[in-house]
């Protein structure tokens, strides 16, 4: 057992070769905390900590990731709140003292220099455990934990567009990214990006690539832990050795392509285009 520090929902524990961070789960406590129940930061995550003044009588230690060492951050893009940022430990004010002297022991164990991850790196955090599927606006998103991810459209709620081209099901090796909006500001959703390069449709409610959120549809503390999962899962895919096209693979991604055709969500020039390219691969 290391150094304990509890704050205001959550505690912080400080290992020998990470920051361990265990959230309260009770109804004050932010729903993204209980999420994510406990996470385990290797100190090679982390490129500083700052002690800072809060509001009303408080004081904050922040732990901050090194870009591209937690998917949970690489997904959120800035966009989480800070009463939801993880990393954030609260703390009363007459405990400054006590809160200066562990940041002063955690930057003690940082390794300085390491400088930023590289696009293709391992994660260095986790991803959190669950939940692995959630109910959008215009359907259900959900991931197998490893391979698969699957949109299933709703009766209410879809665009005709994603009616026509039917229920979704991506494989991960097939899947270089994933874009999320947080449904706590307008016109939220999350979007599937393609290794195959397929026309982007901007309109998230017209693209069977995306589901999007609403009032109480998508919300952070569901669908980003499902955001960070499905990133990690593709960031460890990246790291096997890619397989060779073959003549089925390249078919049934032109049946695809030929069903956002049909449904009015690719022109006649860019389903020619892409239609070429992929036969191009065999």
């Amino acid at each position: 057992m290391g150094d304990v520090l509890a704050g205001i929902h959550a505690t912080w524990e400080l290992e020998s070769d990470a920051l361990v961070i265990r959230f309260e789960r009770g109804i004050r406590t932010p729903k993204l905390y209980q999420a994510l129940r406990e996470r385990r930061v290797p100190h090679e995550a982390l490129a500083s900590v700052t002690l800072t003044p809060g509001k009303r009588g408080t004081v904050v230690l922040h732990a901050v990731p090194r870009p591209g060492a937690d998917p949970l951050m690489e997904a959120a893009a800035g966009q989480l709140k800070e009463g939801c940022d993880p990393y954030r430990l609260v703390l009363p004010a007459e405990r400054e003292p006590l809160a200066a002297r562990y940041r002063d022991e955690l930057l003690g164990r940082l390794s300085p220099g390491d400088g930023d991850l590289m696009p293709g790196d391992r994660f260095l955090v986790a991803p959190p455990r669950g939940p692995l599927s959630f109910k959008a606006y215009d359907g259900r998103a959900i991931f197998d934990g490893a391979s698969e991810v699957t949109f299933r459209w709703s009766w209410t709620g879809a665009s005709s567009e994603k009616w026509k081209a039917g229920d979704q099901s991506f494989s991960v090796r097939d899947l270089r990214g994933v874009e999320w909006c947080s449904a706590d500001g307008l016109d939220g959703y999350l979007r599937l990006v393609r290794r195959c390069g397929e026309p982007r449709v901007p309109q998230a409610d017209r693209d069977p690539a995306s589901v999007v959120f609403g009032r109480g549809y998508g919300p952070v503390h569901e669908s980003l832990p499902f955001a960070a999962a499905v990133l990690a899962a593709i960031r460890s895919t990246d790291r096997v050795p890619a397989r060779v096209a073959t003549p089925g693979a390249v078919a049934e991604r032109i049946r695809h392509l030929g069903e956002l055709h049909q449904a009015g969500l690719v022109t006649d020039e860019e389903f020619s285009a892409k239609k070429a390219e992929l036969l191009a691969e065999l």
